[in-house]
């Protein structure tokens, strides 16, 4: 994993292992991904389009292109391959909250 996905690999395997990533559900089938990075702030994964809130992903991945992804997105790929990340149902509502504070963060 590492020669493939660089210096993302350890700290994603770290973060799957910690349990820090959960797959949020909304009843419409609505998905996305929360990852509890190692700083303690929670990160919004959207594997669907292969994007992520952190400011690694904004600067190496759109601004630099150094790298594919982040360890947050390796995480979430990872976590969903071993079976390992941890569940959440939300309803429609709390699901556009979620999104709107995301949205409001980045102001």
């Amino acid at each position: 994993l590492k020669f493939i996905f660089g210096p993302s690999a350890v700290p994603a395997l770290d973060l799957v292992d910690q349990r820090s990533v959960t797959r949020v559900r909304s009843p419409s089938g609505r998905t996305l991904y929360q990852v509890l990075g190692s700083s303690g702030k929670l990160y919004t994964c959207y594997s669907s389009c292969h994007f992520c809130t952190c400011p690694a992903f904004g600067f190496s991945v759109l601004q630099k292109s150094e790298s594919l992804l982040c360890k947050h997105i390796l995480a979430v790929y990872l976590g969903r391959a071993m079976g390992a990340c941890q569940e959440l149902a939300v309803s429609e509502e709390q699901l556009a909250n979620i999104l709107l504070a995301e949205e409001e963060d980045e102001r």
